[in-house]
């Protein structure tokens, strides 16, 4: 059965989605950016039905100032107040003995900053955000990623040849490579690395070929003790019917 659930936060009314199940141990939803609980092509809708048709009981909300519920958004790094809510509501709807926190790009980061508030035995990080970019360009690191593969492609040096490539953006993008790489004492990844340091429990699901991923990864190198899994994707949101069951069966084993 799926029912719809209001609970209050910070003087606001989230609603949220409950997909039901007989199991004690259930999966929290948490959306990224300003996505609503459904996800992209409803893929979180799609995924909670499947896992409650198995046992586990699943909860998708929208916070503060996104999709039904009322109130001001002010972006993932205000959302510990809705996701401590939303954690308490699914608990005391269900009588949950253990809770797995799901969360792709900012809703990742969030998870990582915000378990303590919110009681949660067990994450599964996907894509965590932690770019902090002042211009249009991926990430440095999705940029050199890019360019080894291209410049290891000889059709690339042809259409370069032949004035097919941007030369404004390409050397654009060779200028942003040669900056500084350096991350600042208090930055975003900095302090999400700090958050999981220590943490049991915790699975990093990497798009292969996603920039957030790809940035992830090589700001956090050698720095986390957690099970990473790399699905062979470009897409961020794992679009493809092959990425939602790769992504599925990460989060079944998280759930066991």
């Amino acid at each position: 059965m799926r029912r719809l659930i209001e609970f209050p936060c910070a003087g606001q009314m989230l609603v949220g989605t409950l997909d039901e199940g007989p199991s004690t141990t259930g999966l929290l939803v948490v959306s990224g950016g300003n996505e609503v609980r459904m996800g992209a092509h409803r893929g979180m809708a799609l995924l909670a039905a499947r896992l409650a048709a198995t046992g586990t009981p699943v909860f998708r909300f929208d916070r503060r100032g996104v999709g039904d519920s009322s109130g001001e958004n002010a972006g993932f790094l205000s959302s510990a107040p809705d996701i401590a809510a939303a954690a308490a509501t699914f608990s005391a709807e269900t009588g949950l003995r253990r809770l797995v926190a799901f969360g792709n790009c900012d809703a990742a980061t969030a998870l990582a900053l915000f378990r303590h508030v919110a009681g949660i035995d067990a994450l599964v990080l996907a894509n965590p955000w932690v770019i902090e970019e002042t211009d249009d360009l991926p990430p440095a690191a999705a940029i050199r990623a890019r360019y080894a593969e291209r410049l290891r492609d000889p059709a690339t040096w042809l259409r370069l040849l032949k004035g097919g490539v941007d030369l404004r953006k390409f050397i654009k993008g060779l200028s942003k490579l040669s900056q500084s790489r350096s991350e600042p004492d208090d930055g975003l990844a900095t302090q999400v690395i700090a958050a999981l340091e220590g943490q049991s429990d915790v699975t990093i699901v990497l798009a292969k070929s996603d920039a957030t991923a790809i940035a992830f990864a090589d700001a956090t190198h050698g720095k986390l003790d957690a099970t990473v899994e790399i699905i062979d994707t470009a897409s961020h949101s794992f679009a493809r019917e092959e990425d939602q069951a790769a992504l599925e069966q990460v989060l079944r084993a998280a759930l066991a």
